[in-house]
C-alpha cells in the first residue's frame, strides 16, 4: 500500500508485469534519445509505475496483475 498526501494506493501489479514495464520504458527512452525526439519522454511513465507499482488505468478498468 502506497499512501501519497492522503491518497491510498494498492499496489495492482505484479512481478511480470513490472519487468514488462522496465524493458519497455527502457526501449522507449533509448528510441527517443537516438531520434533526438521528446518521445524519449513518454518512457518514463512505464518506469515510474513499475517503480511505485501502481497503475491507475488498471484502477480505473479493476485490473490487478
Amino acid at each position: 500500500m502506497i499512501n501519497f498526501q492522503g491518497i491510498t494506493m494498492n499496489k495492482n501489479m505484479g512481478q511480470v508485469d513490472r519487468i514488462i514495464r522496465v524493458v519497455l520504458g527502457i526501449i522507449i527512452i533509448m528510441l527517443g534519445v537516438m531520434n533526438q525526439s521528446w518521445l524519449g519522454a513518454i518512457g518514463l511513465i512505464p518506469l515510474i509505475t513499475a517503480g511505485i507499482g501502481f497503475c491507475p488505468l488498471y484502477k480505473i478498468l479493476g485490473i490487478k496483475t
